[in-house]
């Protein structure tokens, strides 16, 4: 898997690969995991996937996983999509460690 690097966030080639695919940048990105309308446990144990409702013609939602890295300080994106209409809410993060993590992330950003 190859990883790019740009300052807080980490890249993988499958999520370039996504991005590119659904036609999404990655200030999008950054901006659905900054400001997610939606939060749950990715399907993956320890990750945590975001999403925001695209603006349209149609309804669509863009979707990210990604993991927080407690060591490095990263944010490392797993993957990209975009989800054609509405998706049914699944896992949701308790209250309590959803506010730890929009803490995390905006430390993150205080750095920057």
């Amino acid at each position: 898997m190859h990883i790019n690097r740009s300052g807080k966030y980490i890249w993988t080639k499958h999520s370039q690969y996504k991005m590119r695919h659904y036609g999404l940048s990655q200030q999008r990105i950054k901006r659905v995991i900054r400001h997610p309308v939606r939060t749950e446990e990715a399907i993956v144990p320890g990750m945590i996937a975001s999403m925001q409702p695209a603006g349209g013609k149609r309804y669509s939602e863009i979707w990210t996983i990604y993991k927080l890295s407690q060591k490095s300080k990263n944010i490392k994106i797993i993957t990209a999509w975009r989800y054609p209409g509405k998706s049914p809410a699944r896992n949701p993060i308790p209250k309590e460690i959803l506010k730890e993590i929009k803490n995390i992330i905006q430390s993150y950003f205080e750095v920057l």
